[in-house]
């Protein structure tokens, strides 16, 4: 009697250990999947002091502590003007941005970009001592409403869940990827143009020179215990 209460008792204790495994395992299905945004400031500091900028120019990018798969769509950038007596022009024309051997098209955003997007974008500038925030995207993110007439990014900035239903090279990236064993890479090339305030820049007068500064970025997928409530981070 003893020994057929301790089988069954094994038993039960069996098929509880599988209960509790199934649904801790369907429970780790249901989480969403995390990833973080991380902008490698320090590269674009030494970038800045081998062009001798590091005293006029300041760039960062605002992230959240962590997001969905696809939720981001656009880049915040800021860039400072610390000089006290140069022009900085932002030649969002000229700037793209890299990801996978591709080179797309920057857009500035606006709160109703109405305009045709073949027509190109008027440079920004920054006045001494001044700095500019601006979301920026990829042209091809872009979609038109075509009641209001306006456009709006829809697409992710960085396709993370489309590369596994493409060819063998992306769904080995994006399993790679989702098991933490490689991060994804992109940048913004962003192309400034600085000269002195008093001069700036006129129809029939020479441009600036180009500096072109890369802002790189990583993608990393965060561990599925970042999902869970007690240790989700204030964004």
């Amino acid at each position: 009697m003893i020994t057929g209460s301790s089988d069954q008792n094994l038993v039960v204790l069996t098929l509880y250990i599988i209960g509790v495994s199934y649904t801790f395992n369907r429970m780790i299905e249901s989480i969403d999947d995390k990833v973080q945004y991380q902008f490698k400031g320090a590269d674009v500091n030494n970038q800045l002091t081998e062009q001798n900028l590091q005293d006029q120019i300041g760039i960062s990018f605002k992230f959240n502590s962590s997001y969905s798969l696809d939720d981001v769509k656009e880049l915040q950038i800021t860039i400072e003007n610390k000089s006290e007596n140069l022009a900085v022009y932002v030649d969002w024309e000229n700037s793209t941005l890299e990801y996978n051997k591709q080179s797309r098209r920057v857009i500035r955003l606006s709160p109703y970009l109405t305009r045709d997007l073949a027509i190109p974008q008027t440079p920004s500038l920054i006045t001494p001592k001044k700095s500019i925030s601006e979301k920026v995207t990829a042209e091809d993110v872009l979609e038109l409403d075509a009641v209001a007439g306006t456009y709006s990014a829809k697409k992710p900035l960085i396709g993370i869940s489309g590369l596994k239903n493409g060819g063998p090279p992306q769904k080995k990236l994006y399993n790679d990827f989702m098991n933490r064993g490689k991060e994804l890479e992109f940048s913004l090339q962003l192309v400034l143009r600085i000269s002195d305030f008093r001069v700036g820049i006129a129809p029939g007068m020479n441009i600036p020179p180009m500096h072109l500064i890369n802002c790189p970025f990583t993608i990393k997928k965060l561990p599925w215990t970042y999902a869970l409530p007690w240790n989700k981070k204030k964004k």
